[in-house]
């Protein structure tokens, strides 16, 4: 299944793509290269961070600032293409420091001016996430 992820996006299936695909399938939350580097303590952080770039370049994960300083990714939905219709409301809780996907919420469409071309869209809620209430 992972190796047909990857196909599917003509991402060569290495080990460590696949490894890092897997944890991003486990975790259920956005993750960061830093919290990357922590499960994979062996691995190279420049093999790490061009895994992260090949797959949202390919459009298989997104990034998010959450307002930490350090950008989060997370899996993309199944024909998500990564424009500002795609894209969805995030929620960072202030508590553990994860941060969600809200997949069922999409960043309400706004009024773009004239002369000017939108490329991405950000909306991050702040609080406290179900875990931690």
């Amino acid at each position: 299944m992972l190796e047909q992820k990857l196909e599917n996006k003509n991402i060569k299936p290495t080990t460590m793509r696949l490894l890092v695909l897997k944890q991003l399938v486990e975790c259920g939350a956005a993750i960061s290269l830093k919290d990357l580097e922590a499960k994979f303590e062996r691995a190279d952080k420049a093999t790490l961070y061009r895994t992260l770039k090949t797959f949202e370049e390919k459009k298989l994960i997104h990034s998010i600032e959450d307002g930490t300083g350090s950008l989060k990714y997370a899996l993309c939905e199944e024909g998500c293409e990564c424009e500002p219709q795609d894209q969805h409301i995030h929620f960072h809780c202030v508590k553990c420091g994860e941060t969600y996907c809200l997949t069922q919420s999409k960043i309400p469409q706004t009024q773009i001016p004239t002369g000017f071309k939108a490329s991405s869209a950000s909306m991050v809620y702040k609080g406290t996430c179900a875990n931690c209430l």
